[in-house]
């Protein structure tokens, strides 16, 4: 996947009610109603939100007669995650151990 999908997907996720609503999401189709009570916001705001979503390609829609389900676009979610493990997989190791070193450091006793 190029940089600019992932990117757009990023951005999108940066707000943690879009991912609140990605986590909803991919437990099933939702409508924006349930989405919005979900979310514990307005359906306005909801449907902004999920527009986002969409655009970045991380939520699809489907109209079934005069209701609007959501779900997520899995493939573009485990795109994202490449991504992701691509830039972070080779390093989490090592940020581990230093982040481990520096609590240790954190918690030592002064002299």
């Amino acid at each position: 996947m190029s940089a600019e999908p992932v990117d757009a997907a990023l951005r999108a996720l940066s707000h943690p009610v879009r991912r609140d609503l990605v986590r909803h999401c991919g437990r099933g189709e939702r409508t924006v109603g349930e989405l919005a009570d979900l979310a514990g916001s307005r359906q306005p705001a909801t449907s902004q939100h999920l527009r986002v979503l969409r655009e970045a390609g991380l939520v699809q829609i489907e109209a079934r007669g005069n209701r609007r389900l959501y779900r997520v676009d899995f493939q573009r979610l485990s795109a994202v995650h490449a991504a992701l493990h691509d830039l972070w997989g080779s390093h989490l190791p090592r940020l581990k151990a230093a982040a481990e070193e520096l609590s240790a450091i954190d918690q030592r006793p002064d002299d």
